[in-house]
């Protein structure tokens, strides 16, 4: 598609001066700070909110005009624009792609396959925002960069969604985002962005913009009453008075009404719309249809429809003014002239456009008139918007080449090739996250013939969007019901939709019932597959039948085939699996290559789950900092992509870190999670958090009392460690029979499994809570054991159980040494508890405790710590910025922040300066 400029047929004001603004101090001097704050190298947001007419595209065109020092660039959303992909962001990034060749090469070539400057793969929104970062950051280096955003509302999704993005991560590019936001409307769009509401004029400044449109004298009392009945709102005072009689004003605009104010304004418009010429009134619709403001396209089309050029008696309404680019009077005018069209007319310039617009350049824009001037069903033109369907998902526009589906299939003849086209607007909607649409496209697939492979594509959309709007119990028998019709269709679409029923199982545990056992009874009658996710399902089923030690081996093969980039969906089962085997080399090394790959490629879907997952993996392994810094990132991706990331991680986080109070609200809040949406097996990560914050405080009876709630039922990947809290508490509270039985039920899970995690796990229960032996080499095994493995967490608690119990054997030296490697690596952790815990007892030994605060974070803020970490690690500016959603050039802005906070120069001098903190 044609790259347009960033100045398009925005409908602001015709004036191009801004006028003397009333009752607008307020927003004045707001702007007027924004634009203070960029010139000293500030980055700052904002959206302008407010009614149609209220005066935000005035304000923005204020903004404009006294950004002296700096650049501005302008875009606006479009009506008629709203369907084609990036179109809005076209016009903010073309005045700026001679920077592109400034941006890496992922970055660069996600950008302009998503404006279609080249061809690619489908890009991924994350890689897109991050390169519409980076085109800003690099603009601004060179002088103060204003992008202002006009009529939101109407921009294309993906377009909102990575402006959304780029909004939320600025910082120190010296970069202003302003947008102007029509309200009411939907209050999602830029949620959570700083906002300015602009009401109406306060009263004395309405009144005296009122006197100035008046025909003529009107007495003081209609006035007022005018005045209430505009709310202040500036257009409808200007436009509202105009054609109406001394006797209509008399009586308030025509007597009192119950049409909503904009609504009324655009019948103002309509009126003086239906007084033009019949040749001005086509002329001004041409415009309205035609979205960019292109004149010389404008004259062609009306040629096509015979119709002079005259546009004076509009421009004298005050409608429109056409120069180098199409102007409306305000974007009301564009909707009040299309609803004052006849269906005929509309077709009519629909099709004069379609005939004028280069198929090379603009074929998109093309497909749609043509779709939009069809008359009945056409497959030519059905067979156009298809097209123009492959090229929107080419450049990542999941839902725009929804909508071209969708009019695509209400215009194709053929039953059976409609079908086919609900069905792929129906799969687009669903990438585009757009689930609430899905359930009716399907339906109506279904009423033409599907073939059967095109019905298992039905069956298996259906069952991916009910997992997706519910994940626990509620998910299961919709899914089962696929999955049994999917057996004969298509049996690896079978096995995928088994594996998410038991999935759903898996997720609802002790509030489901006999459910896991149904759905792996089930799935037993679909034949095995070779697939990731056919040995996944043949693991998980003989967990569920069979029991732990029959599925060991089924999911070693399982997670051998799983790789992030051969399957993204199984990546929340498979890093459950990984703790069933016990295979600490895996759990690290999967959740690191797991983040790399969804790093790299940008992959929005795997990402938060992935840094998730590793975050797990680091707070087992006493990187609590590391692992914080990840659930912060997973949710600022939240916030932009409106999901949230998965709960469990960080209330096992906070148990382990041991503030109880905070730990207590975050476990319970996920209770009260679980509860409403039927997930027993976050009630059990609740329970074995709260055994792990009872027992680092050294409250072992209320441990002991949450351990055994948790371990009542057999959830993946949760049983195991709650059990080795079990072992402890019940040790430790004097509960010497429920300690032997849960270390004989840890016993059952190991001795199938040979890696050090396992034998350390269980040296430690023997330990605690074996029979009567040789208790000191139990511990001495354990050490042993965890040492070997990448579980810092684990190694650091077993020496302080051998620490506590060489105390109590009355062996202060060796015990020491050994609660002193304890309380140095948890005090390192951040493990508050724990460290508390071990500091107690190596007083006990005699030996003074000194308390010392952990890493950096009382100096430096949470992000420049997380900065500084990524920078020891060796990653440049460019790498820290992709990992953080940051620009290259604000990572180097909070560098040197940095630097002056531990008064070094270099990053050379960094790692030091570090440890020593």
């Amino acid at each position: 598609m044609e790259i347009r400029s960033a100045v398009t047929s925005a409908d602001v004001p015709i004036n191009t001066v801004t006028p003397a603004l009333r009752g607008r101090r307020r927003e004045q001097e707001a702007l007027d700070r924004l634009v203070r704050d960029v010139r000293a190298g500030q980055s700052r947001v904002l959206v302008l909110r407010g009614e149609a007419g209220a005066g935000k595209t005035v304000l923005l065109d204020y903004l404009t005009e006294h950004a002296s020092a700096g650049r501005v660039i302008r875009a606006a959303g479009v009506e008629p624009e709203s369907e084609i992909a990036y179109s809005g962001l076209q016009q903010l990034c073309a005045p700026l792609l001679g920077h592109l060749d400034r941006l890496s090469e992922p970055q660069r070539v996600a950008l302009a396959t998503a404006l279609g400057l080249s061809a690619g793969d489908p890009p991924e929104a994350l890689l897109i925002g991050l390169a519409v970062l980076g085109l800003l950051a690099e603009a601004a280096s060179e002088q103060p960069l204003i992008c202002v955003v006009d009529d939101v509302q109407w921009l294309d999704r993906m377009s909102v969604v990575i402006l959304t993005f780029v909004a939320r991560r600025l910082d120190a590019e010296s970069v202003a985002l302003v947008f102007g936001a029509r309200s009411p409307g939907d209050e999602r769009i830029l949620d959570g962005l700083p906002a300015l509401h602009v009401e109406g004029l306060p009263d004395a400044d309405a009144r005296a913009l009122l006197d100035s449109v008046l025909p003529g004298p009107v007495d003081a009392r209609v006035r007022d009453r005018i005045v209430a009945e505009t709310r202040g709102n500036p257009l409808a005072l200007l436009e509202l008075p105009r054609g109406l009689t001394q006797a209509e004003l008399a009586f308030g605009f025509g007597g009192q009404s119950a049409t909503p104010l904009v609504s009324r304004v655009e019948e103002g418009f309509q009126r003086r719309i239906a007084a033009l010429p019949a040749d001005t009134r086509t002329l001004l619709l041409t415009a309205a249809v035609e979205p960019v403001g292109d004149v010389p396209l404008l004259w062609r089309a009306l040629e096509r429809l015979g119709v002079g050029m005259d546009a004076a008696p509009a421009e004298a309404a005050g409608l429109i003014e056409i120069g180098a680019r199409v102007r409306f009077r305000h974007p009301l005018v564009r909707s009040a002239s299309r609803r004052s069209a006849e269906p005929a007319e509309l077709r009519a310039v629909h099709r004069a456009l379609a005939e004028v617009t280069d198929p090379e350049q603009d074929p998109d824009r093309r497909a749609w008139h043509r779709a939009h001037a069809a008359l009945g069903p056409d497959e030519e033109v059905a067979a156009e918007l298809e097209q123009s369907a492959d090229r929107a998902t080419a450049r990542g526009g999941r839902a725009a080449a929804a909508a071209f589906l969708e009019r695509a299939a209400e215009l194709t003849p053929d039953p059976a090739k409609r079908a086919g086209r609900t069905l792929a607007a129906a799969v687009a909607r669903f990438a585009a996250g757009a689930l609430a649409e899905v359930p009716d496209l399907l339906a109506a697939a279904e009423l033409g013939p599907l073939d059967p492979v095109k019905q298992a594509g039905v069956e298996r959309l259906r069952a991916k969007v009910a997992f997706a709007l519910n994940a626990g119990r509620a998910a299961g028998p919709p899914l089962l019901a696929a999955a049994r019709r999917l057996e004969t269709l298509d049996p690896a679409a079978a096995r995928e939709t088994y594996l998410a029923a038991i999935g759903a199982a898996v997720n609802a545990g002790r509030l489901g019932g006999a459910d896991l056992r149904r759905a792996a009874e089930a799935a037993r009658g679909v034949p095995a597959g070779e697939e990731p996710a056919g040995l996944l399902l043949a693991g998980l089923t003989a967990w569920s039948l069979e029991g732990h030690a029959a599925a060991v081996p089924l999911f070693a093969r399982a997670l051998a085939a799983i790789t992030p980039d051969n399957d993204v969906d199984l990546a929340w089962l498979s890093g459950a699996v990984v703790h069933e085997v016990w295979d600490d080399v895996a759990f690290f090394t999967r959740t690191e290559r797991a983040v790399g790959y969804a790093r790299e490629t940008g992959t929005l879907s795997l990402l938060p789950t992935a840094l998730t997952f590793r975050a797990t993996a680091l707070i087992y392994g006493g990187r609590f900092a590391d692992a914080s810094d990840l659930l912060d990132e997973a949710e600022a991706l939240g916030n932009v992509t409106r999901s949230s990331p998965h709960p469990a991680t960080a209330v096992i986080l906070a148990a382990h870190r041991g503030r109880q109070e905070p730990a207590l609200e975050l476990n319970e809040a996920l209770v009260r999670d679980a509860e409403a949406g039927g997930l027993g097996w976050l009630l059990a990560v609740a329970g074995y958090s709260r055994a792990v914050l009872f027992n680092g405080l050294g409250q072992y009876p209320a441990a002991l009392e949450a351990a055994l709630e948790a371990a009542r039922y057999d959830d993946l990947a949760v049983l195991q460690w709650t059990l080795g809290e079990l072992i402890e508490a019940a040790a430790r509270a004097g509960a010497h029979t429920v300690a032997a039985e849960a270390r004989d039920r840890l016993a059952a899970r190991t001795r199938v499994v040979d890696t050090s995690w396992a034998r350390g796990a269980q040296a430690l229960a023997d330990a605690l809570a074996g029979p009567v032996g040789p208790v000191e080499e139990y511990y001495r095994e354990a050490i042993e054991q965890f040492a070997a493995t990448r579980l810092g967490l684990q190694l650091a608690r077993a020496r302080l159980l051998y620490g506590e119990w060489l105390r109590r054997e009355n062996r202060r030296g060796d015990a020491r040494d050994q609660l002193r490697a304890a309380h140095e690596a948890f005090t390192a952790m951040g493990a508050e508890g724990f460290a508390e815990r071990a500091g107690r007892e190596l007083a006990a030994t005699g030996e003074t405790v000194r308390k010392r605060a952990p890493g950096v974070r009382e100096e430096l803020t949470p992000q420049e710590a997380q900065i500084a970490r990524l920078a020891v690690a060796g990653r440049t500016n460019p790498e820290i910025g992709a990992v953080l959603f940051l620009s290259p050039r604000t990572v180097e802005w909070h560098l040197r922040k940095i630097f002056t906070k531990l008064g070094i120069s270099s990053r050379r001098e960094l790692a030091s300066a570090l440890r020593d903190r």
